[in-house]
C-alpha cells in the first residue's frame, strides 16, 4: 500500500489506535500530527506528552497500566528532586527523563521540535512521521469554577476533577503549523481523527492557522472515531467536559462537533441505536467495536477505518 495516512492525535486513545494501524500498513505510509497544547516545562526541561506517548507505545516500551511512561522506569531522578522541594505530582521516571533531557537540549541548540521529534522517533526504530501541529510552545489553559488552570494542574495534579467551564490555548495567535503539517493533510489519501479529547486533544490541533482550512478542503475520505461509549469515556474526562460545556454526552454529542470536518463516523456498536441521529447530521455511519482492549482488536479497529477509504 502506497497511500498516505493522516492521523490527527492525541493522549492514549490515539496511541492505541495507531498500535492497530502499524499492524496494518506499512509505518513509512503514515503521518500523526500530533497535540502539543500540553507541553510543559518541568525542572528546566521539555516535557511533549502526546507525543511521547505515541513513540513508547509504537515501540512497546509504554506502560500499558497507566497509559504513559516507560515500562519498568525507576524514580531516582524523582526522589531526589523531592528532597530539594519540587513537586512530585507528575510522575517522570529516569529514562522519561532521559527523553525530555535530549529533547530540551537538541531545542536550546536551535532545532525545531518537528525535527526533534522526527530524530526521536528514529531512536525508537520508529518509520512513522510524527509531526508536532506546530513548533510554536502554545498551551492549553483550562476554565474551571475554581478558577484557571494550566492543562497539566487540572489533568495530572487535579486529576480533571474540577468543573470545566471552558478552554483557550495561550499563544495561539502566534502558532503556525510546522513544516509538513498542511502538505500531510492536503497529500492524504485519508485523514483520521483518533479517539481522543475532542477538546484537550484535538480542538488544540484544528486550531492552530490553516489546519482547520486544510481538513475542511480534503477531498480525501474524513473519518471521526468515537471516544465516547454509551455516554461515558473510554479514557480521561472528555465526557464530563462535554456536559460542562453544553454538550450531548454522547456519540451523537461528538459527532456534531466533527460534523463539517469529516464525511464517516465510527461509533461503538453499544450505541447502535443513536446511529439515526448521527446520520441526519450528514454523516456516514460505521458501527463496530472501537474499544480497543487487545491487540486483534486495534486491528481490526484500524483495518474497518481504512476500507471505507477503500485502502
Amino acid at each position: 500500500m502506497n497511500s498516505s495516512i493522516c492521523v490527527l492525535a492525541g493522549g492514549v486513545g490515539a496511541a492505541r489506535f495507531l498500535q492497530g494501524l502499524v499492524n496494518v500498513t506499512e509505518q513509512k505510509n503514515i503521518t500523526v500530527i500530533s497535540n502539543v497544547g500540553d507541553d510543559v516545562d518541568l525542572y528546566g526541561l521539555r516535557v511533549c506528552p502526546d507525543i511521547d506517548i505515541v513513540i513508547y507505545t509504537l515501540a512497546g516500551l509504554i506502560n500499558s497500566k497507566v497509559g504513559w511512561g516507560l515500562l519498568d522506569d525507576s524514580f531516582t531522578v524523582l526522589k531526589a528532586l523531592k528532597n530539594f522541594g519540587y513537586d512530585d505530582w507528575f510522575n517522570l521516571g529516569d529514562q522519561d527523563l532521559a527523553t525530555s533531557i535530549h529533547r530540551t537540549r537538541l531545542l536550546r541548540e536551535g532545532v525545531p521540535l518537528h525535527e526533534v521529534t522526527r530524530q526521536l522517533a528514529r531512536s525508537f526504530s520508529l518509520d512513522l512521521n510524527i509531526l508536532p501541529v506546530t513548533n510554536t510552545q502554545m498551551a492549553t489553559r483550562i476554565e474551571t469554577e475554581e478558577g484557571a488552570l494550566p492543562f497539566q494542574d487540572y489533568m495530572v495534579r487535579l486529576r480533571g476533577a474540577p468543573r470545566v467551564t471552558g478552554v483557550h490555548f495561550s499563544k495561539i495567535e502566534d502558532a503556525l503549523p510546522a513544516p509538513g503539517v498542511l502538505e500531510a493533510i492536503a497529500e492524504a489519501s485519508i485523514i483520521v481523527i483518533a479517539p481522543s479529547n475532542p477538546f484537550l486533544s484535538i480542538d488544540p490541533i484544528l486550531s492552530i492557522s490553516g489546519v482547520r482550512d486544510a481538513l475542511e478542503a480534503s477531498k480525501a475520505p474524513r473519518v471521526a472515531i468515537s471516544p465516547i461509549v454509551e455516554g461515558s469515556a473510554i479514557k480521561g474526562p472528555a465526557a464530563r467536559m462535554l456536559e460542562s460545556l453544553g454538550h450531548e454526552v454522547s456519540a451523537v454529542g461528538v459527532a456534531r462537533i466533527y460534523a463539517d470536518l469529516v464525511d464517516w463516523f465510527f461509533l461503538d456498536e453499544l450505541d447502535r441505536d443513536l446511529e439515526k441521529s448521527i446520520k441526519s447530521l450528514g454523516l456516514n455511519t460505521h458501527v463496530t467495536n472501537t474499544i480497543m482492549s487487545s491487540d486483534s482488536k486495534k486491528r481490526s479497529l484500524a483495518s474497518e477505518v481504512l476500507q471505507v477509504a477503500g485502502l
